[in-house]
């Protein structure tokens, strides 16, 4: 593997010598590393360093890392975004298949995210289309209109969460099936997008099913939701009580 060069932009010093020193003890593979507290060292950073990942604090008082990135013209680096909060902003990185890290930041989940970032690198093509749905997803004023990032073997599939009317889990799998009568399997678990989905009106009825609830046309006292596809999902005993809760509501 070549050498990996590394910037972080965060206005906190302590911030920034934590993930520095965790950078170094973890994660070798990253030889150059620049750090900086000032948005606009940043920018400059960005163009005479030429880093291929960037790791950027979402809250900064001069400028917020998503206006600091609307001033780069061409986003040839990876990005995941660090952040003390849990915020509107996140929701918009995950809809869109980008990596963000917590603060305080776990070392798994440090490493984890390293190792997605190798993973899509060297596709370009695929880091921009991602990146241009987060811009999306920030700039709309509505949820709702939050478009879903899936990532599959035949290329990336954006889609509104009124679209989707369940998903399957398959081992590490997950098959979306959508309103236009089209399916799509990414190598996501079900679990990361119930994660996602569960406050956009989505609901877990069984250990393989994610249902839509507004496309639930009825419960059927074998067990039995049908979907406005006209497919049948079947709903486990243990979640029932739950289930029927969530759809009365």
């Amino acid at each position: 593997m070549n050498s990996i060069k590394a910037l972080i932009i965060d206005d906190e010093i302590t911030a920034v010598k934590t993930l520095s020193l965790m950078i170094k003890h973890y994660i070798p593979e990253i030889k150059s590393l620049k750090t900086t507290t000032d948005v606009y060292e940043g920018l400059h950073l960005l163009k005479s360093f030429e880093p291929q990942l960037l790791f950027i604090d979402i809250r900064m008082p001069v400028m917020s890392g998503f206006e600091l990135l609307k001033q780069v013209p061409q986003l040839n680096f990876s990005i995941i975004f660090t952040t003390a909060h849990d915020e509107y902003a996140i929701d918009a990185i995950r809809f869109s298949a980008l990596d963000y890290l917590l603060k305080p930041i776990d070392a798994d989940e440090l490493l984890n995210s390293f190792t997605r970032f190798i993973e899509k690198q060297n596709n370009h093509t695929l880091n921009m289309a991602l990146y241009n749905n987060f811009m999306h997803n920030l700039n709309v004023t509505d949820k709702k209109e939050f478009k879903l990032a899936l990532p599959t073997l035949p290329g990336t599939f954006f889609y509104k969460p009124e679209e989707i009317i369940r998903l399957e889990g398959e081992s590490n799998y997950t098959k979306f099936y959508f309103t236009n009568s089209t399916s799509l399997l990414t190598s996501y678990t079900l679990k990361n997008y119930e994660d996602i989905l569960l406050n956009y009106g989505f609901i877990r009825v069984h250990k393989s099913h994610l249902v839509n609830r507004a496309h639930v046309i009825n419960y059927l006292t074998d067990g039995m939701l049908t979907m406005s596809d006209s497919s049948k999902v079947e709903v486990s005993r243990r979640r029932k009580e739950d289930v029927l809760a969530m759809l009365k509501q």
